[in-house]
């Protein structure tokens, strides 16, 4: 199997690295990712402007572009056979309204629509908590068992969320779930002319049984995602 292994946190972030550690026991990966940090940027994509490409090492690369470029210029040029297009893991959730701005949900849309299967994934970070990867790494593995082994679907990508237990130790379950589409609490503090964004990713809405449910209640939340917006 090939894969298409990126993120929006930038090609040398740990989350990659260790995404692409678990990915390579199921076939020939190749990195290309953001030269640098680009959370949040959704699903921009660069078409005034060059794009580019750096290699770091076999089958490593970094672009001057948007989650979204990186796939595009991968499968445009690089890995034009690739089987699966794979981004993360991301530091810090994805959950939710968050699949409308995340750089990372944006790569595997880009490389659903593009006619690849598609799979993100994300850890969660508890309130006042660092991420251990190796935890991390074990959780994502699970994932990668649960989307990898079942026959892809057209016009479809996957989101999966991981929590982060108090007790690491635990590897919790991998749990199907539907988007929560309640949107974030907005808050802004003001400091002279300047907007500040104040809001708690902790305290946001949940709907019983949505992702944004199952990853903080200590499960790994997946969701299956389709392109096409059905018809009332």
């Amino acid at each position: 199997m090939k894969i298409l292994l990126t993120n929006d946190d930038g090609f040398d972030a740990p989350g990659i690295e260790r995404l692409r550690e678990l990915c390579a026991r199921w076939g020939e990966v190749t990195v290309v990712a953001p030269a640098g940090a680009m959370s949040g940027v959704g699903h921009a994509v660069t078409t005034g402007e060059p794009l580019a490409l750096r290699e770091h090492g076999p089958g490593r690369y970094s672009l001057t572009g948007t989650p979204a470029d990186c796939v595009r210029v991968a499968l445009a040029e690089l890995l034009a056979d690739a089987d699966w297009v794979v981004a993360g893991i991301n530091a810090g959730g994805n959950l939710g309204a968050d699949a409308y701005t995340s750089g990372t949900l944006a790569a595997v849309r880009e490389g659903a629509l593009l006619g690849r299967p598609a799979l993100a994934l994300s850890q969660y970070v508890a309130r006042e908590r660092s991420i251990d990867w190796e935890m991390s790494g074990r959780r994502a593995e699970r994932v990668l068992e649960a989307v990898f082994t079942r026959p892809p679907e057209p016009e479809v990508y996957w989101n999966a969320n991981l929590p982060h237990p108090e007790d690491e130790r635990h590897l919790p379950a991998v749990v199907e779930a539907p988007l929560d589409p309640s949107p974030m609490l907005v808050r802004y503090r003001r400091v002279d002319d300047h907007f500040h964004w104040g809001g708690d990713y902790h305290d946001r809405p949940r709907e019983p049984g949505s992702d944004v449910d199952v990853c903080f209640s200590g499960e790994i939340a997946l969701t299956r995602l389709p392109l096409r917006i059905p018809h009332p």
